[in-house]
């Protein structure tokens, strides 16, 4: 309870003060089930679940806070109330303004929690917060996500874990989505995506999140989407203006896959051991008369640190406009040949370094950060997209490689 007092106090500071009520919910309280709280929450309220495993389907549609009146659904504390089996743990459509605290999801056999809009791309889902959540172990092997958003916008997701998902799903599978921040998560041992934005996705950022083996393309700019779900309907590419910054990624067939994307930026990660490619450039959706071929994107001040088992660090898929990327101030690094030349680019690169060690302290332990002799210090590109690495510590001007800063 105290720490929900905390987290109310917080909240208070960023959207003023609350006056509306607490609702408390769940075993022994006054209102049973997430499903009669809701019903009774009006715009300002918060939504307290004590303790306890609840039973998922549980629907939220049309659950809408207002500006500056939030509804939040929180855990009395974080991990301690999990949402157990059902198709999906909760469903909404047409939700708004609705933060959602500390609740782990898990064992659902469609999409662990499924967000949209309802079938109504003129009215999406806006104004949603994640935070602190767990959402892991799918009882599914095909197509099945732990969190799916098909037509939401102003949407943060962010301090959550997603573990153990489907083995054709992703960990976060956006379709249509905008205004979007994925933020210090983690992803682990998933299938097919950590995470995937496609069907018109624009103007999303993934910043500071950890993968490991986090499926097969860890995040997946782009994708092939049926034209009847693209959001909005005329959209001339699968997803356009993504950043892709500070994040650390280990294992994956290719951690970075531009599939149909354009103007989207991947600056200052540090990419570990990838086990086939470093990145893909692809072209899924064959229709290049409505959409733009995979093209204008940028790799750049990124470290690739392999050891031998990776095939090629770029692969080029017919249809794309590969020659259209820039790459620059890359550190390219095989740990297990000293005369590597470095990677096949479709284009020529400026500022990189190949075959310098970016001297790891501890990278079987999961620390890659940087010594101040490391090479990668002071070697990248000015880039406005990524200010903090993936500690949150400012970058230099010169800036390093990679997802982190030398530490002061």
């Amino acid at each position: 309870m105290r720490l929900f007092s905390l987290f109310l106090a917080s909240m208070a500071v960023i959207a003023g003060p609350l006056k509306a009520a607490t609702l408390h919910t769940g075993h022994g309280q006054r209102y049973p089930t997430l499903a009669a709280a809701a019903a009774a929450a009006v715009p300002g309220d918060s939504i307290l679940i004590y303790p306890g495993n609840y039973p998922g389907n549980v629907s939220l549609d049309g659950l809408q806070g207002a500006p500056g009146r939030w509804i939040y659904i929180c855990a009395a504390e974080p991990g301690t109330v999990v949402f157990q089996g059902g198709e999906n743990a909760w469903r909404g459509s047409g939700n708004a303004y609705l933060h959602i605290h500390g609740m782990v999801f898990e064992k659902q056999t469609g999409n662990g929690l499924n967000f949209d809009d309802g079938g109504q791309a003129s009215s999406p889902a806006h104004h949603l917060v994640f935070d602190q959540c767990v959402f892991r172990d799918m009882a599914a092997t095909g197509n099945n996500d732990l969190l799916k958003l098909s037509g939401a916008n102003d949407f943060t997701v962010m301090h959550c874990t997603f573990l153990n998902g489907a083995a054709g799903g992703s960990g976060i599978d956006m379709v249509g989505c905008h205004n979007g921040s994925v933020f210090q998560c983690r992803f682990e041992n998933l299938g097919a995506n950590g995470v995937q934005m496609k069907g018109g996705s624009s103007d999303i950022r993934v910043e500071a999140c950890f993968f490991k083996n986090a499926g097969s393309r860890a995040i997946n700019l782009g994708g092939s989407t049926g034209t009847a779900f693209f959001r909005p309907a005329d959209a001339a590419w699968e997803a356009a203006r993504l950043t892709v910054c500070a994040n650390v990624f280990t294992g994956s067939d290719v951690p970075v896959a531009f599939v149909g994307c354009t103007e989207s930026i991947v600056v200052n990660n540090t990419i570990y051991k990838p086990a086939r490619w470093a990145i893909r450039i692809l072209q899924e959706n064959k229709d290049t008369v409505r959409f733009a071929k995979c093209g204008g994107n940028t790799f750049r001040n990124n470290i690739v640190y392999t050891d031998g088992q990776m095939r090629a660090a770029c692969s080029i898929g017919p249809g794309t406009a590969a020659e259209t990327f820039t790459f620059s101030h890359n550190l390219w690094f095989h740990a297990g040949d000293p005369g590597w030349r470095g990677p096949q680019l479709p284009v020529p690169e400026n500022g990189s370094l190949t075959g310098k060690d970016p001297l790891f302290p501890a990278a079987g332990q999961g620390d890659f950060s940087i010594p101040p002799d490391s090479p990668a210090a002071g070697a990248g590109f000015p880039a406005s997209v990524a200010n903090r690495d993936h500690a949150r510590t400012r970058f230099r001007s010169p800036r390093a490689i990679g997802a982190f800063e030398v530490k002061e």
